[in-house]
């Protein structure tokens, strides 16, 4: 009984050994970040200021700026050019069904305009403004949103102290972040799960079950209950609206019916939602131009790659590792569809 405290000293002296073998274990992998590398990475700016570095820019040089660098997309006055955010008005829209969310009439702080603008800005060129530069597109921005002057110099200094009118539409979100208990059993066959890719935006839903919470369950379903709202609120108005049917698929062709899965696996991103200007099936009136051109045309297009008024068609899609006969199958399922 006498020696208890002499076994745990021995324990305790082997615990203090195995954690300095550890300190002294190297890998050799990486290496030790440097300064400059921690700096370029550490460029975070708060909504009190803290990360901002020295400089300013006058609503004056912003207005020069960004007619230069940021109106092509974004319209002289903030409006938006095409898909391009608005960046401009929208104000006590936000409890509209569909809100007009820009920098003036959202954004709870101007620290999140430098931020961005800084990390990301010009969309095609990010990181290429200099400090003196952010600081003068961001002043321009919020003068488009009449929140400071036309004589305004933004700086490092007063940044923080501007009043944004949304600053207390936020609140703070304190649910768990992970609410979901852990499956021990009877969970879900990870073969029956789905993951459809994305692009521009359209959220991966096809893992989910129709219909288990719908119209959350699809971005389909979603888009679908948009369209019937937007319908009904038309008919309200007095608004004659012509109601679309698809095409059954008893009535396809077997090149119609062949093409259904290379569609919905390649060309459902663009053709079902309009991205990029392509004609979204089932939507008769956008075909009825294209098909006056003739099948052969369409096909043509469609191998070859075609650029419109509307938008762009790359070769196959994009999908060039896929053979002629899918795409054509494809082309047969979107026009057929949408007759």
């Amino acid at each position: 009984m006498y020696r208890l405290p002499e076994a745990l000293l021995a324990i305790g002296l082997a615990g203090v050994a195995l954690s300095a073998v550890a300190e002294q274990t190297r890998y050799d992998i990486g290496r030790t970040a440097s300064s400059e590398e921690i700096a370029g990475w550490d460029i975070d700016v708060r909504p009190d200021g803290k990360g901002l570095p020295p400089g300013q820019g006058s609503v004056m040089d912003g207005e020069r700026l960004y007619e230069a660098r940021c109106a092509s997309c974004h319209g002289s006055f903030g409006e938006g050019v095409g898909r391009w955010p608005v960046l401009s008005g929208g104000f006590d829209t936000l409890t509209y069904e569909r809100p007009t969310k820009t920098v003036g009439s959202y954004w709870p702080y101007a620290s999140t305009l430098w931020d961005y603008v800084h990390r990301a800005m010009p969309f095609t060129a990010p990181r290429s403004l200099s400090v003196d530069e952010t600081y003068a597109v961001s002043a321009y921005v919020l003068y488009l949103n009449d929140i400071v002057d036309d004589d305004f110099v933004l700086t490092q200094d007063n940044l923080a102290d501007i009043e944004m009118p949304n600053r207390d539409g936020f609140f703070e979100d304190n649910r768990p972040d992970s609410p979901n208990t852990r499956c021990m059993q009877g969970c879900a066959d990870p073969d029956e799960l789905q993951m459809v890719g994305t692009i521009g935006g359209i959220t991966p839903v096809g893992h989910f079950k129709q219909g288990a919470d719908a119209p959350a369950a699809s971005h389909e379903g979603q888009k679908a209950l948009e369209e019937a709202k937007e319908r009904e609120r038309l008919k309200e108005l007095g608004v004659e609206v012509e109601e679309q049917e698809e095409r059954a698929d008893d009535t396809l062709s077997e090149a119609a019916l062949a093409g259904r899965e290379v569609y919905q696996s390649a060309c459902i991103a663009c053709h079902g939602s309009g991205l990029a200007g392509a004609p979204k099936v089932g939507d008769r009136e956008a075909w009825a131009p294209r098909l006056e051109k003739g099948m052969e045309t369409l096909e043509r297009h469609a191998l070859e790659g075609f650029t419109g008024s509307k938008g762009v068609m790359p070769p196959k899609g994009g999908r060039v590792d896929l053979p002629d006969e899918q795409i054509l199958h494809a082309v047969a399922f979107m026009t057929e569809k949408s007759q």
